[in-house]
């Protein structure tokens, strides 16, 4: 973070009292809203959200709080009515047609892509003629992921996190065991709970050592509850020989040091867990999870140091008081996901951030529009020469409805003029779009990828590629801020699984696997049919790549090796039954049809 100061004596370091000051920070780009700078000292408007007020919250999360509440009024159509609180009555009448959520869920939709799967490197080669061990169980940890995937709902929590990472910059995930249903349970967190402690000098990188989950309880007077703040805290310390940690049996004790005991080199109580069975850790997870009533704290009491005198601890579903519980695991089970890369800040940058001001234009202009419209459908017309009726309780002309079939006799030298403000409609909505094409520029979403893009207006496919290359880095950006955290999310839920026995989990060291997304752009299906068609028929490309280009290409093909070993056995049987069907040419489901037609090549055919 870094301040200029303003003012005279700013060379010299001299703090004026009273004086602006010049911000810069993570969330500089939204200075210019009057209620991100409600005050001298950067801190935003109350009327943006009065809660950022609490004298628990830490001065360093007031900005990212109000920067969270401001993008969630954008996106949910109520920016003028955050206007409105902070003195702008006029912002009432201020028009918001969806523009941000239209983006967001565009950058989205193609961060996702069409498809996200799990996979383990080697896994692809568990079925061939010669596989290694290595390979067999890559492939059975790979199963055992996406299956887990698919019973958790993992791309729907994927939709939840991920859509919060593009409008607010952060997303959150969060891991547990849960013994009941036998796996590891993952769940979305509102980054607006999310308070790291990270240290001065840190790396913006580095995994912090201490989480704090934290939020306000409202009061409840019907119960008699009184307005509370929970806080729930990971953090990461030193295993001590009170952490009641169980000895273990005497034929692990040969095989590794015993859980729990003294480690001379580490002069302290080490744990040998079961991903790493051979290096004995001396780290363990704590999880606190307590509660404090606000009349209990003091102001200025930070978030990190509350007292724990006077906090009520909750206790976990078997009755274990959650003070310090050792979770039995040494790492923090929370993966913070950042929508762009670190450059500095433990935190992200929303995908609006370059295009606030032009979503603010976009808007007053569409209000314009719309004032403009109702001139245009209700002209303003002047009438002269004619006799208004009176009123006789007030004595004053009553006002001329016009309406279709009103007929205005007018005297000798009477006029009626019509205020014509067609022309500028007509301008007003050509600043739309002149607006909404340079938001789309700044934000590096073509006009193909928002669905605005005329089809017969693209001259050929090259020139489409061309013009979708702004989507192709943003998208490689966005995607390489998230590749080591869903590698590391899949690391904790096998070591997650390994720690609450599961069965089918094997111990030992994890297998790498990360996630894969799917084609984020269209693709020419038939034009990479040919390319595979030409590659393979010339003995210039493997049919294991071909097969791979159809996957990618949005071919129904679960599984390259299977549809591979399908067409050997295919291609064998054509070279003992010339008459038998050719590669692609399946039966029907009475046995008589030909599922490639005559016109179409043969993948896989060779000479």
């Amino acid at each position: 973070m870094t301040y200029a100061e303003v003012g005279r004596g700013a060379d010299e370091g001299l703090l004026l009292v009273g004086l602006p000051r010049f911000l810069i920070d993570a969330w500089s780009w939204l200075n210019y809203k009057p209620v991100m700078a409600g005050s001298h000292d950067g801190r935003p408007h109350r009327a943006l959200a009065p809660e950022i007020q609490a004298t628990w919250l830490p001065d360093d999360a007031v900005r990212r709080l109000a920067a969270y509440k401001l993008l969630a009024a954008y996106d949910s159509l109520q920016a003028g009515e955050l206007a409105t609180f902070a003195g702008n009555p006029e912002a009432a009448e201020r028009r918001e047609f969806g523009d941000p959520s239209v983006f967001v869920d565009t950058a989205l939709s193609h961060l996702l892509g069409r498809s996200q799967q799990i996979v383990v490197p080697g896994a692809e080669h568990a079925k061939d003629e010669q596989s290694t061990p290595e390979a067999v169980a890559a492939a059975a940890a790979q199963e055992r992921l996406r299956t887990w995937a698919e019973t958790e709902l993992l791309p729907l929590r994927m939709q939840a996190c991920e859509r919060k990472a593009v409008l607010l910059g952060d997303g959150l995930y969060l891991l547990a065991w849960d013994p009941d249903k036998g796996r590891v349970r993952l769940r979305t967190i509102d980054p607006g709970f999310y308070f790291p402690v990270v240290e001065d000098d840190a790396d913006p990188g580095d995994y912090p050592t201490r989480v704090h989950l934290a939020w306000e309880l409202p009061e409840d007077p019907k119960r008699g509850i009184k307005a509370r703040l929970r806080r729930i805290t990971y953090e990461l310390g030193p295993l001590t020989a009170e952490d009641g940690v169980d000895a273990p049996e005497a034929a692990d004790v040969a095989a590794s040091p015993p859980v729990g005991a003294y480690d001379p080199s580490a002069d302290a109580t080490a744990r040998a867990y079961p991903w790493a069975p051979g290096k004995p850790s001396a780290v363990t997870c704590y999880l606190t999870d307590a509660e404090w009533t606000l009349e209990d704290l003091r102001h200025g009491q930070s978030l990190d140091d509350l007292p724990l005198a006077k906090a009520r601890f909750r206790t976990r579903a078997d009755g274990a008081l959650l003070d310090r519980l050792d979770l039995r695991i040494d790492f923090l089970p929370i993966v913070h996901i950042s929508n762009t890369i670190a450059d500095g800040e433990h935190f992200g940058q929303s995908s609006l951030a370059k295009i606030m001001q032009a979503l603010d234009e976009l808007a007053e202009t569409d209000t314009d529009n719309a004032r403009a419209s109702a001139t245009t459908g209700a002209p303003i017309i002047g009438l002269a020469g004619v006799h208004a009726e009176v009123d006789r309780i007030t004595g004053r002309p009553k006002p001329l409805a016009v309406e279709p079939g009103t007929v205005f006799q007018l005297a000798d030298g009477g006029r009626m003029d019509v205020l014509d403000t067609s022309r500028q409609l007509a301008e007003l909505r050509a600043r739309v779009e002149e607006i909404r094409e340079r938001a789309a520029v700044n934000a590096r979403l073509p006009a193909v990828s928002l669905g605005t893009a005329d089809p017969s207006d693209v001259p050929s496919g090259y020139a489409l590629q061309l013009s979708l290359g702004p989507l192709d880095s943003l998208i490689d950006a966005v995607r390489l801020a998230r590749a080591h955290k869903y590698t590391l999310l899949l690391k904790m839920v096998q070591r997650l699984h390994q720690a609450g026995q599961a069965e089918g989990w094997p111990l030992g060291e994890q297998f790498p696997a990360r996630l894969v997304f799917g084609p984020h752009t269209p693709t020419d299906r038939a034009a990479v049919l040919d390319e595979v068609v030409k590659g393979v028929t010339a003995g210039v490309m493997s049919l294991e790549t071909a097969i791979r280009m159809l996957q990618d290409a949005g071919y129904p093909i679960e599984d390259a090796q299977e549809e591979v070993a399908r067409i050997d056995t295919r291609q064998q049987v054509k070279a003992h039954y010339p008459g038998a069907p050719s590669v692609g040419q399946g039966d029907t489901a009475d046995g008589e049809g030909d599922a490639n037609p005559g016109n179409r090549p043969n993948v896989g055919v060779t000479d």
